[in-house]
């Protein structure tokens, strides 16, 4: 997996007026710049903001990302939680951790 190039990715769309206008009209050729996996890729040109949660992408930088993608706040919550009953606990990132401490505490 390739965190590090999918949140720089993210982190470029969040601060690059011109990414963001790339993203809009042809996401394709910005995606391609960066070394992702075919599953990474898949999220971020479908807009799966639960995989990418689960792939360990920071909130922070997530949330931007789903702004930009025209969903709602209330919406972006749901989707992270979604991700994790889809795909299973966040593989990668600081929230991995949490969601391991959090299956013990629940008895999983």
């Amino acid at each position: 997996m390739s965190l590090y190039q999918l949140s720089k990715l993210l982190y470029v769309l969040n601060r690059e007026d011109a990414a963001k206008a790339q993203w809009r009209e042809d996401p394709v050729p910005l995606v391609d710049r960066f070394e992702l996996t075919e599953e990474e890729r898949q999220a971020i040109l479908g807009h799966d903001i639960g995989l990418l949660y689960v792939l360990g992408v920071n909130g922070q930088i997530l949330m931007h990302f789903a702004a930009l993608c025209g969903i709602a706040w209330a919406d972006y919550l749901r989707l992270m939680r979604e991700g994790v009953q889809t795909y299973g606990p966040v593989r990668a990132g600081l929230y991995a951790m949490t969601t391991q401490f959090d299956e013990k505490v629940a008895g999983l």
